[in-house]
Order: C-alpha cells, then sequence, then structure tokens
C-alpha cells in the first residue's frame, strides 16, 4: 500500500482540496508550482543553508539513559525542542517563507494554536522583512500570552479570533476568510499537515528533515538507520509527518501517533479524533473530524494547546484507517506526569504537546532491545504557566 499522497492530492481516500472558489487561484497557483519549486538547486541550497545556519539544525538525537533504564528499553529523543523558536514549527515556516518568495507574495498570514507556529512565522517574516498578520482563538492569547508578546516583538500583528471555542479552528476560519479577501499578494502559511491539497504534502515535505536526520543519526549511534518504533504527537500532525516520512514505505518501522484523550477519550472532552471521529471536510481536506450526528463540528479540548484540534491531518487519516500507525490517547494527567517525569529523570523540560508522546511508555511495553524514537516537537517554556497551576508549583 501507498501512504504518500496521490498525484490527485490524495492519501487514500483522504485529502483534496475542498475550496470556495474564491480561493482556488490561490490554491492551484501553490498547487502547479510547489514540487517544481522545492526540487530547484538555489531553493534547496537556500533551505538548507538557512536550517543549519539560523535554525541550528541538525538537531541532536540524543540516548535518555536514564529514561530508557527506567523503562527497559533504549529511548532516543529527537531535539526539535533545541531548533530557533523552540519547535519543529520553524522547519515549515523557513520552507513557506522561500516559496511564497518565489511565487512574489508581499504578505503573510498565518493561525497559530500554541502559538508556537505564529512565533515561527513571525520569525521568518522578520527575516525576510514581509508584512504577517496572525490569526490566534482569544482563549489561546490568553493561555499563551509569552508567545503573542514574542509575535508582536518579531513585528507580526497578532488578530484575535472570538468566533466559536476561540481557539485553534477559529483562528483557521479568520485567516481563509482574509486570504479569499487579498488573494493576489497574500500567501497562507499553514501550519501542519492540514488544509488543502497542496498544503499537507507540502509541509510533510519541509517537515521531512526530521525523519531524514534520524536515519543518518541513528546509523552512527546504533549501526542501523531503522528505529523499531518512531512515536510522535498528533494534532494536525505535522511533527509527526516529519518524524515518519522517510519510515512510511518501510514497515518494519512501526508509527505510533499519541492524541489527546483531554479529560478521557468518552468524557465529552477530548481531542482524540481517531476514535471520536468520523470523515468529513474541515479546513479544505476530507479527514477524519469530531462532529455531530448532524455532521456540526465538535469542540475538542485538550490541556495542551496545539493539540486540541477537532480533525487529524489527511495523512494520519489514512495512516489509521490502513492500520499503518497504532494510534494511542493519553489524558491530560498522563501528559503532564510524564513532562515532569522528563524534567526530573533527563533534565530536560518538554513541551505539553510532546509530553503526549512521553506517556506512550506506561501504556505499551517495549522490548529491551527496542530502538524507541520520540518526536520532542517543543519545548515547554510557553508551558509553564499550565504546569504551574498542573502540579501547584
Amino acid at each position: 500500500m501507498n501512504y504518500n499522497i496521490n498525484e490527485k492530492g490524495y492519501y487514500g481516500e483522504f485529502g483534496g482540496a475542498y475550496i470556495p472558489e474564491m480561493l482556488y487561484p490561490n490554491v492551484e497557483e501553490l498547487r502547479q508550482n510547489y514540487l517544481k519549486v522545492m526540487n530547484e538547486p538555489s531553493f534547496k541550497t537556500e533551505f538548507d543553508e538557512l536550517l543549519k545556519n539560523y535554525v541550528g539544525r541538525p538537531s541532536p538525537l540524543y540516548f535518555a539513559k536514564r529514561l530508557s533504564e527506567k523503562y527497559q528499553t533504549k529511548i532516543y529523543l529527537k531535539r526539535e525542542d533545541l531548533n530557533h523558536t523552540g519547535a519543529h514549527k520553524i522547519n515549515n515556516t523557513i520552507g513557506q517563507i522561500l516559496m511564497a518568495k518565489r511565487l512574489g507574495k508581499t504578505r503573510i498570514i498565518a493561525e497559530t494554536g500554541a502559538g508556537q507556529h505564529g512565533v515561527a512565522t513571525a520569525t521568518v517574516c522578520a527575516l525576510m522583512g514581509i508584512e504577517c498578520i496572525v490569526y490566534m482563538g482569544e482563549i489561546d492569547i490568553a493561555r499563551q500570552a509569552p508567545n503573542v508578546a514574542r509575535m508582536k516583538m518579531l513585528g507580526a500583528t497578532v488578530v484575535p479570533a472570538t468566533s466559536g471555542s476561540k481557539t485553534l479552528k477559529d483562528a483557521t476560519n479568520e485567516a481563509i476568510r482574509d486570504w479569499i479577501n487579498n488573494p493576489i499578494d497574500t500567501h497562507y502559511i499553514i501550519g501542519s499537515v492540514v488544509g488543502p491539497h497542496p498544503y499537507p504534502d507540502m509541509v510533510a515535505r519541509f517537515q521531512s528533515v526530521v525523519s531524514e536526520e534520524i536515519q543518518w543519526q541513528l546509523k552512527e549511534h546504533e549501526g542501523k538507520s531503522n528505529p523499531d518504533y518512531v512515536i510522535a504527537c498528533v494534532g494536525g500532525g505535522s511533527n509527526a509527518a516529519g518524524a515518519y516520512y522517510h519510515f512510511l514505505e518501510n514497515e518494519h518501522v512501526n508509527l505510533i501517533a499519541v492524541e489527546a484523550a483531554g479529560h478521557g477519550i468518552h468524557s465529552g472532552e477530548s481531542a482524540a479524533t481517531s476514535v471520536l471521529g468520523r470523515e468529513g471536510i474541515i479546513h479544505g481536506s476530507k479527514t477524519l473530524l469530531m462532529q455531530t450526528k448532524d455532521g456540526q463540528i465538535t469542540e475538542p479540548y485538550s490541556i495542551s494547546a496545539g493539540l486540541d484540534y477537532p480533525g487529524v491531518g489527511p495523512m494520519h487519516a489514512h495512516l489509521y484507517t490502513s492500520g499503518r500507525a497504532e494510534f494511542i490517547a493519553v489524558t491530560d494527567n498522563e501528559a503532564m506526569n510524564a513532562g515532569l517525569d522528563l524534567c526530573k529523570l533527563e533534565g530536560i523540560i518538554p513541551a505539553i504537546e510532546s509530553s503526549h508522546a512521553l506517556a506512550v511508555f506506561e501504556q505499551k511495553k517495549f522490548k529491551p532491545n527496542d530502538i524507541v524514537v520520540v518526536s520532542l516537537s517543543g519545548r515547554g517554556d510557553k508551558d509553564l504557566a499550565t504546569y504551574i497551576k498542573h502540579f501547584n508549583l
């Protein structure tokens, strides 16, 4: 079976471009050009140079000795938290700003939940001297204040989304409205493997540097380039797409996607899309989506601002329905405890999103010789207020 996108923009039955007619020229321009631009030698050179000298790649593949001892298996952490801006998001925004420049765009819009993608977008716009507008849910603005301040310091305009649940999906709706109104000069930098084709594929390709590095770094550490397991948290799923990318067709590498169960999968306050979702269309693509019987989107919930999305990227929907990836749901409490555990065992404070991935070790037993790579997608600075409140620190 093929786990990559086909020429029509689908992963199996998921994907496509379900967009209003007004957006067709924008999306079509991107679709016709993205692969051509990405394959230009000058593009590749500039992208690689910025990843190296600006982002600080390659990010280390770190053997977590004390964590490995605790769980009796070999655990490696892919340290995306050490990138400039503190998460994997910058890999994609660097790629997309270079794309936007080559397509002659002079204005950038973005949506953000936890704020990491917003910061990463504001960062590359400052780097390139391009106007930046970031849409962010009112609730997320309140719970991610340091990231809002960062975006403003970097010269971005932060626009609150005040409709619906006032979180990520509403910010995305506002960004799409903006794009419809400004079709000629504006490029929309989507932060995850969601949205109409070609976004899921383009973002996955920019993030694929993660699994590309894992392969040669693991060869250095273990003498083999394929791990037994790759674990990553999934909201929209760009860090997971990047961590899985070069292993998709290799069935010997087991893929584990970790979703936010919130207060419990069936508590009514959850974001476990694979379990609760069914086929639907959100933000321009057909995917698995949490919805009511009459197709209204169910409000997702997670303690982590980056995982409370009601759907999942079409690549992940296909990995789930085809059985290629195992999906595990982790509650707020389990994630928070796993995060604190990493702090105390390895001296690393992870983003709460990444803590969800780490919580798998309490649910699943691995063999002593298994090589397990966990995508540590971001650092925990942005979540300190949530950690403080949760643990009464």
